[in-house]
């Protein structure tokens, strides 16, 4: 029978319910069991496909495309799993499904309520998976107390009831120390437990986010205020790497402690010997390699995949990479070669708009004509044939229509299926979708593979009435997509790395998978 996990936070936010949601996975998995996680967003937006990265980080999307929460990242990269539409559910999902079945007529003229209609519809999406994987992990956003929660919270208490000791809670708090006490206080975690408990929930694990190493009594106590078992109060310290987590967790206990509240054996402690040697690998790669990433949001998770893509790289290629943000709005002729001295390969971000997109243009000229690895992804891939339309094949008003409809050389278009589309949320070419690769071609060595499948989020193309041009000036299209031709990869091969690709390969870069690209530009910027 399905198990099912509820990850609560408390205090503040940004403790790293994520985080520990991945660890409770790759645990699980370590012994042997299916999992799968999804995330609760109690924001009324549909999904954060049309929010500013500013607002809310980056917008990750899943094989079938859905845009999602950046967390489902990080269960992909730590688990391996592949997420889909099922694992990322936010407020505005629920009362959309709900009001769509008040106008079918389904609910027979009954008055629509909170309780039961919106926390029936919560239940229905945890419960989807029922027999589906061993462990379901759903991570609750937001901090106990908001307003916006409190459905997910009945919700989550009713299936407590029901569900008996197939359910079990697990609360991330915060303990704060007081520099000039030189003190650990307990009282925001205990508030936190009161708040949890107000709402009708007892949490079976407590998880301590902490800055300083909590001593037993610390976690006595908490357990003592808090009507929680001593061996469920696990501390999650400050770490190095935020991959170091798992192997904390299970050091603790935490993944023997929940399988004791199931009922279930524990039995012996996993090795985890890949994870292990990954570590390894991490502690021993002690070289620095700075890569530059060039891009209009200064802020580390509107890239994030992207970044811990880089890391994890690195990692494999014995580097640790330092990712050198450069603001592309601040990118001039005059400046490119001082912005650049630094870095050993620039990678050019994705993004929409025209702010910022000159400096990437002038960055990737630099980077060509200098011989500087380059990896442009989705925007910055259609920079590489706007800034090679203009500065090769002498198009100097060469531009993509999304930032210019009216340029004369539309280098980059809006596909063909987008120009009648008027809603903005979830209407771009999302998902997965196949590309074949030109055989000889650097990224056919590189993926090892002729077919290869990537994650899209686009609305423009490079535009196919070019491409004999592009390829007889030394710019390959390399990689098409075989059911609409649209050319998904370009690189110029007589340079040492300068490739472009429309998908985002970021999505797919797991901790023991790294992305095959990302590996190679890596190792190309550190000879």
């Amino acid at each position: 029978m399905t198990r099912y996990i509820f990850v609560t936070g408390g205090v503040v936010s940004s403790l790293g319910k994520g985080i520990i949601s991945a660890s409770i996975g790759k645990l699980l998995q370590a012994r042997g069991y299916t999992i799968t996680i999804q995330k609760f967003d109690p924001y009324i937006n549909i999904d954060p496909g049309t929010l500013n990265p500013y607002e809310h980080g980056e917008c990750y999307v899943t094989v079938d495309g859905m845009e999602t929460d950046l967390d489902l990242g990080h269960y992909e990269r730590f688990t391996g799993i592949r997420t889909t539409q099922a694992n990322s559910v936010t407020t505005g999902k629920i009362y959309k499904a709900v009001i769509d079945k008040e106008r079918r007529g389904d609910y027979l003229g009954k008055t629509i309520q909170v309780v039961p209609h919106i926390t029936d519809e919560i239940k229905h999406r945890i419960l989807q998976h029922n027999d589906e994987v061993d462990f379901v992990i759903s991570e609750i956003g937001g901090t106990i107390g908001d307003i916006e929660s409190a459905p997910f919270l009945e919700a989550i208490r009713q299936l407590k009831w029901e569900l008996g000791n197939r359910a079990a809670c697990v609360h991330l708090t915060f303990v704060p120390y007081l520099r000039a006490a030189d003190e650990l206080k307990t009282k925001p975690t205990q508030h936190s437990v009161k708040e949890l408990q107000g709402a009708g929930i007892q949490p079976d694990v407590l998880v301590l986010r902490t800055e300083k190493h909590l001593s037993d009594g610390i976690r006595q106590k908490v357990a003592s205020f808090c009507n929680v078992d001593l061996e469920c109060v696990v501390q999650s310290e400050d770490l190095p790497s935020i991959y170091e987590v798992p192997v904390n967790m299970q050091r603790q206990g935490l993944d023997a402690a929940l399988l004791r509240k199931f009922g279930v054996p524990v039995g012996e402690m996993p090795k985890m010997e890949s994870w292990h040697h990954f570590l390894e690998l991490q502690q021993g790669a002690t070289k620095e390699l700075h890569i530059g990433l060039v891009g209009k949001y200064d802020l580390q998770d509107a890239y994030k995949s992207i970044r811990e893509s880089l890391i994890l790289a690195g990692i494999y290629n014995h580097v640790k990479v330092k990712i050198d943000f450069i603001n592309s709005e601040n990118i001039t002729k005059a400046n490119v070669a001082e912005k650049l001295a630094d870095v050993a390969g620039i990678l050019v971000c994705p993004g929409f708009g025209q702010r910022g997109i000159e400096g990437k243009i002038i960055a990737l000229e630099h980077a060509r004509t200098h011989d500087m690895p380059a990896f442009g992804i989705c925007l910055g891939m259609q920079m590489m044939v706007i800034e090679f339309a203009r500065n090769v094949l002498g198009y100097n008003d060469a531009n993509s229509s999304e930032m210019d409809a009216k340029t004369p050389h539309n280098v980059i278009d809006m596909m063909e299926d987008q120009k009648s589309i008027t809603n903005m949320g979830g209407t771009m070419r999302l998902g997965a979708y196949g590309c074949e690769l030109r055989k000889g071609s650097k990224v056919a060595g590189i993926y090892g593979t002729p077919k290869i499948s990537e994650r899209h989020r686009h609305r423009y193309e490079f535009n196919n009435k070019y491409k004999d041009e592009y390829e007889s000036n030394g710019m390959m299209c390399v990689g098409t997509n075989p059911e609409s031709g649209l050319v998904e990869i370009v690189e110029i091969p007589t340079l040492r790395w300068y490739i472009g690709t429309q998908f985002h390969p970021e999505y797919s870069s797991t901790v023991l998978k790294p992305h095959p690209l990302f590996l190679s530009f890596v190792k190309e910027c550190d000879k």
